[in-house]
């Protein structure tokens, strides 16, 4: 799956989904294999904001 994700032909939401991890846990793995992550650092920060922004959430 990972070269099908560097080859582009899946998202790295499809592939955090077939992996049945996080987005987050996705782009860990990536690096662990030394595939660059999709998005630049500030831009995870700014997401990080927004999320914990968010009330929390029950289920």
């Amino acid at each position: 799956m990972l070269k099908q994700y560097r080859e582009g032909m899946l998202s790295l939401g499809t592939l955090a989904e077939k992996l049945d991890v996080t987005v987050v846990e996705a782009i860990d793995l990536l690096a662990e294999f030394g595939i660059e992550a999709p998005i630049e650092y500030g831009d995870y920060l700014k997401g990080l904001e927004v999320l914990e922004a968010q009330p929390e959430q029950r289920h």
